[in-house]
């Protein structure tokens, strides 16, 4: 019913997108969600669906095939974050692993790299993670304490990451150190480790207001010895990365937030039809229609946004102004939605059992993580004011070196 009103979406209009979305949905509602309350007791999924996904083709879908991959763009792995989002499942961190970790990999690694990592994240064998947030920090990336000492033929690694998706069932993340702490060149770097090695312990996964059966811990590092071979791009350059890469991880999360939103709306659809109150349908009362319509508008409008966004990612376009804005904006209309959604459950709403108050639960984060809402608007603004804070830099600097 909700897709009589949208319209028919270019994004995902090839043969083989309809293809793998029938694939995808298949491996949700049959593999999945029928998992998904034995896994929130557990607070985190079994390894199997990792492997098949990975099976599936379903992991590090946009990746090259010489390195396991599908081979596809972007738009595919979208669709699999969308249809995960659009059924409320938010425990296995596939797009973590899949569009952040072996992206950085990828575009970064060596070559010894790449052969080592990336083929077993493709299948599932491995499980990744990535450590950027501190205790202390927060969305704060320059004000990292974790510290990486140069011991000749390897790296000393001692500090602390906090909220790490997949951290408790990570082989292997991509951690954000400071090198060369006290120097000139004292810089944020970027190390691979596995988390076998000594020294490399994990936190118990943390008690959440949702995404319960997501993995979330804290990693400590105690005197690990990370060999060199393992430093991701250039000493120094972690920083530089990360903001390289981030946009796409903004707009992972936008494109979560619209299978999110419609998904909402559907469920809401589907239960106003049937449940009646004073002998009618919910859905016959003009407040029902109007919260609706309301919400399908918003979706609408967003959709078509972030799907032009999810098409220039796909070529290597999507500027970081656009990710923030996609992020932050599909993320608000997305709890904005849930709200109104639930409301229209009455107190069924606020009952684990349904659906919607596990998306009501789950999708309040997505306005914290990945970078917080109030930090995108800093990037959008930045950019806008791009030529104005040079200038201001510039002005800074010259009065700095006239007391000098």
């Amino acid at each position: 019913m909700l897709d009589n009103v949208l319209i028919k979406r270019e994004v995902y209009a090839s043969e083989e997108h309809e293809m793998m979305q029938q694939m995808i949905q298949d491996f949700i509602n049959n593999e999945i969600a029928p998992q998904m309350d034995q896994w929130e007791k557990e607070g985190m999924v079994s390894r199997e669906i990792w492997k098949r996904a990975g099976d599936l083709g379903l992991l590090c879908i946009d990746m090259p095939e010489a390195y396991g991959g599908s081979g596809l763009d972007f738009s595919y792995a979208a669709l699999f974050m969308e249809e995960l989002g659009r059924k409320g499942i938010s425990g296995p961190g596939f797009s973590l692993h899949s569009d952040i970790v072996a992206p950085y990999i990828l575009k970064y690694g060596t070559e010894a790299q790449k052969k080592k990592y990336l083929p077993i994240m493709a299948t599932g064998e491995i499980i990744t993670a990535i450590g950027m947030t501190e205790p202390n920090c927060g969305s704060d990336l320059q004000a990292l304490r974790t510290t990486a000492v140069d011991k000749g033929d390897h790296y000393l690694v001692n500090g602390q990451k906090t909220f790490i998706t997949n951290g408790y069932m990570c082989d292997m993340a991509i951690v954000a150190v400071k090198t060369n702490t006290g120097t000139s060149s004292e810089g944020v770097s970027l190390l691979i480790m596995e988390s076998a090695w000594d020294g490399f312990e994990k936190g118990v996964p943390f008690k959440k207001i949702g995404m319960k059966a997501q993995d979330t811990c804290e990693l400590f590092f105690d005197n690990v010895k990370v060999p060199k071979e393992n430093l991701l791009g250039e000493e120094g350059m972690g920083f530089k990365i990360m903001m390289t890469e981030l946009a796409r991880e903004r707009l992972s999360v936008a494109v979560s937030a619209i299978g999110g939103a419609k998904g909402a709306i559907e469920n809401t659809i589907e239960y106003t039809s049937t449940r009646t109150a004073f002998k009618s349908p919910i859905a016959g009362f003009q407040n029902t229609q109007f919260k609706l319509a309301e919400s399908a508008t918003q979706l609408q409008l967003h959709q078509a946004f972030v799907d032009r966004c999810v098409m220039l990612l796909a070529k290597h376009q999507l500027t970081a102004e656009s990710a923030s804005m996609a992020k932050y904006s599909a993320s608000d209309m997305h709890g904005k939605v849930v709200d109104e959604c639930l409301q229209l459950f009455g107190g069924y709403g606020y009952m684990w059992e349904y659906p919607i108050a596990r998306m009501y639960a789950d999708n309040r984060v997505a306005r914290i993580y990945a970078g917080s809402n109030e930090i995108m608007k800093i990037l959008i603004a930045r950019g806008m004011f791009k030529e104005l804070f040079k200038e201001m830099k510039n002005k800074a600097k010259q009065k700095l070196q006239k007391i000098e």
